[in-house]
């Protein structure tokens, strides 16, 4: 026996059936209100990835500035600060998943909003292909200390193991993040919350050496070492602020999560900067706990010796954890791979967002059903991805490399035009108010003019043939000519969508304006 439900009432249960799908949505499709603030701090660490990110960084920078490491970590920090501050100030006005796309379209026009977007892809793109790389050789690292092996560690130099294990990971990463959020944030809260309670048992043992006597090379750290001015040359200022872009890069995922973030127009832009805090006091803590441990000498684990400087954790894992040194090599392959899951997040919802406006092909607008996410641009960055690790591998290791050099200029690029869009977009109200005079001008112009100037001075510099890793190409470094190449690819890109279809470059969809107009009421939701 069957009892038929009436048709009113099953119209009406319908239509609430769709008012709750409606309010679950944002306007673009995306799963409204599925990240927190917890969920948006922890995708962002897991993209800045600081246990792959540091292992490589703490070495290089110390054999420039020595014990002043702490110095120049805080000074290569600020202009990510204050570069926060803009997108913060954007996001609250505007919370749009196309962040640097959206908000540069808005303060200048299409065409400098359209190569922001594409700055962006590219530099996530890259980072993509990077970290899987990178998570191969940990992985055949740990498995070869698991099964106390040498000899498997050895597989990643293969290029077909390697390559075929490299796609294997993207494949899984690109299955993670095209599912529901609620996924991804599971899945990064348990490979971060193991990144960081390894990492801060590292610290905590090498300070506990420190204290005990038995550090290799105990060396106290002073407050001359928090002393910017301390640094003998400029050039290890400069070089410092380059750093920060490698180690503090990828908090602005958490502005590409807006339309999914509860609370739109504040949490992604608190989250951010209380990320970035967060970086840089575990960093702070890190490089002085090391220091104190190991010193900056050339022998045995000095921090100087060129033998580990490439991998410092490894290189200091085992004196200082003895036999949980394993915890270190899997804390930098989770670090990697949580980082090249979350990292997928920006480029694919960056593509959708123009898709939605028309500055691609519609099909990147498309939002998966049921779990709510930009399924088609998720496969497409996958795919970019894992072809341009295929290629670049088998191509040459030293092209691979000077791409990832060449990932600093499209960094600078799109984070210093995001910035400068802040400062232009509010020029009207910069002297409201004191916050608007700090964080929509002073904050943001700081921030903004050091990353253009930046870009420029590695543009000239990569010119050089000994840039990177000394390739070139009728004497112009190799790092210069793919910079060039990445950039006028954009254009080219972006001229074949206008010819195809004008409608977002005449201002039909998405145009240039102010706050308080109509174009940022939609955009607001």
């Amino acid at each position: 026996m069957t009892f038929n439900k009436p048709a009113s009432t099953a119209s009406a249960a319908s239509t609430d059936t769709g008012e709750i799908s409606a309010r679950r949505r944002s306007r673009k499709g995306l799963g409204k209100g599925t990240v927190g603030l917890l969920g948006a701090m922890v995708i962002g660490i897991s993209c800045i990835a600081p246990a792959y990110t540091l292992t490589g960084a703490l070495g290089p920078t110390v054999s420039v500035v020595g014990t002043h490491l702490p110095a120049v970590f805080i000074v290569g920090f600020l202009p990510m600060l204050l570069t926060a501050f803009g997108y913060k100030e954007l996001n609250r006005h505007m919370p749009d998943s196309g962040t640097s796309f959206t908000w540069a379209t808005r303060a200048f026009g299409p065409w400098v909003g359209w190569m922001a977007g594409w700055g962006l892809i590219v530099a996530t793109v890259v980072v993509l292909s990077n970290l899987a790389g990178i998570a191969v050789d940990f992985f055949y690292l740990a498995l070869s200390q698991i099964v106390s092996n040498p000899e498997i560690a050895d597989l990643t130099r293969n290029p077909v193991i390697n390559v075929i294990t490299c796609l294997v990971f993207i494949a899984i990463a690109m299955g993670i993040s095209y599912r529901d959020m609620q996924t991804t944030q599971r899945f990064q809260y348990l490979l971060v919350g193991f990144q960081l309670l390894v990492m801060l048992l590292f610290g905590g043992m090498a300070f506990w050496h420190f204290f005990t006597g038995t550090a290799f090379d105990a060396t106290p750290i002073t407050l001359d070492s928090f002393n910017p001015f301390g640094v003998e040359s400029f050039s290890a200022f400069a070089g410092g602020i380059s750093l920060s872009l490698f180690i503090f890069w990828g908090w602005d995922v958490i502005l590409t999560m807006n339309e999914e973030t509860k609370d739109s127009s504040r949490t992604p832009g608190r989250a951010a900067t209380i990320t970035i805090v967060f970086i840089i006091v575990l960093y702070l803590f890190l490089a002085i706990s090391l220091i104190s441990y190991a010193g900056i000498g050339e022998e045995g684990y000095g921090l100087n010796n060129p033998e580990s400087q490439e991998n410092v954790f490894f290189a200091l894992a085992g004196p200082v954890l003895g036999p949980l040194a394993i915890l270190v090599s899997l804390a930098v392959l989770t670090s990697s791979a949580a980082s090249l899951q979350s990292t997928a997040v920006g480029p694919a919802r960056t593509l959708l967002s123009m898709g939605h406006y028309g500055a691609l092909p519609k099909r990147f607008a498309k939002v998966h059903p049921k779990y709510m996410t930009p399924g088609f641009a998720t496969i497409v960055s996958g795919v970019v991805a894992a072809v341009f690790y295929t290629v670049m591998r088998f191509l040459s290791e030293a092209v691979l490399w000077d791409t990832i050099t060449t990932l600093g200029m499209m960094i600078c690029f799109y984070y210093g035009l995001t910035a400068l869009s802040c400062v232009w977009y509010f020029r009207r109200q910069w002297f409201a108010s004191v916050h608007n005079f700090f964080q929509q001008f002073l904050f943001p112009l700081i921030g903004g003019v050091v990353l253009v100037v930046l870009f420029f001075v590695t543009l000239i510099d990569s010119m050089d043939p000994e840039y990177g890793s000394g390739s070139s190409i009728g004497g112009i470094g190799l790092v210069f000519i793919l910079g060039l190449v990445l950039i006028l690819s954009g254009v080219v890109v972006m001229i074949w969508r206008y010819v195809k279809d004008p409608a977002f470059f005449r201002g039909s969809t998405l145009k240039a304006g102010l706050p308080g107009d109509a174009a940022e009421a939609e955009l607001q939701g």
